[in-house]
């Protein structure tokens, strides 16, 4: 590559930046605001949403949907605490969760995305992914573990990839936990303060930190490229942990009970001559 065409790609960078940084992205992207009822507080709101979450479930078994629940956001923005509470209403059973780090050798030698086909939910089932395939465009573009010819292609294999589960009836919720510096700033003081927490923290959190205004830009395009008419990124301000589960909760059984009948199935006949009706 000539002197010419490195600075013109220099230039070019520079002006994607600059257009990323003057739109704020928080702007354009949808927002899921946390609704309470009357006299309610945000306990008893995860309380009821997480009964709702298990009547979609039974659902979800009985009708063999499959739903998928993709969870990025800021390190401390909460992603963790949801997934338990998630998990803590629902059967194990019918519910997978994938940790999403750096591939192994093996996966390393196949395409990138094929250790996420292998995760995709099976019948009656549902998914979470605590980061995803979206790391291509975030943690592998910021640290140079994908060069720019390869994340830039990402864009459209991800949306690619999306329309095809989408296409198959598989249900996408896509939650960006959003939180200030200055909140994970004192998330992270309170983890090192607390020895039962302390593992927690890692080196990785200080380079992104380090990194904010980097993973500012890789957000914006990632909400404006990737987000479908059908599976549209939803922001969540996670600056209080409680009002921000509720926000999830609530856009989770939204998405994936979009279509998907919840009402009690229909007592078989010989089962209803056994036990007589229900009470």
């Amino acid at each position: 590559m000539g002197k010419k065409d490195k600075k013109q790609k220099k230039a070019e960078e520079a002006e994607r930046k600059a257009k990323a940084e003057a739109a704020d992205w928080r702007e354009d992207a949808q927002v899921a605001e946390p609704e309470l009822e009357k006299g309610e507080g945000p306990e008893a709101a995860l309380k009821r949403l997480q009964d709702q979450l298990i009547m979609l479930q039974h659902a979800y078994v009985i009708h063999g949907h499959r739903g998928i629940v993709v969870l990025e956001g800021w390190d401390a923005a909460g992603k963790g605490g949801l997934i338990r509470r998630i998990g803590w209403c629902l059967d194990p059973r019918h519910l997978r969760v994938h940790s999403i780090g750096a591939p192994s050798q093996g996966e390393k030698r196949q395409h990138w995305m094929q250790r996420f086909w292998t995760r995709v939910p099976e019948s009656g089932r549902m998914a979470i992914f605590d980061r995803s395939w979206y790391g291509r465009v975030l943690v592998e573009r910021i640290e140079g573990f994908a060069t720019e010819s390869e994340w830039t292609r990402a864009y459209d294999e991800i949306r690619a990839f999306e329309t095809t589960l989408l296409d198959e009836g598989i249900h996408i919720v896509k939650l960006l936990l959003d939180i200030t510096p200055e909140t994970q700033l004192d998330r992270l003081q309170s983890r090192y303060d607390n020895p039962e927490k302390r593992w927690k923290l890692t080196e990785d959190d200080l380079r992104n930190r380090a990194r904010w205004r980097d993973y500012e830009i890789a957000y914006g395009e990632m909400v404006e490229r990737t987000s479908l008419p059908r599976a549209p990124w939803q922001r969540i301000d996670a600056n209080d942990k409680d009002m921000a589960r509720v926000a999830a909760f609530e856009a989770i059984i939204k998405g994936l009970g979009d279509g998907v009948d919840v009402s009690e199935p229909t007592v078989p006949p010989l089962i209803r001559a056994f036990f007589g009706d229900p009470s």
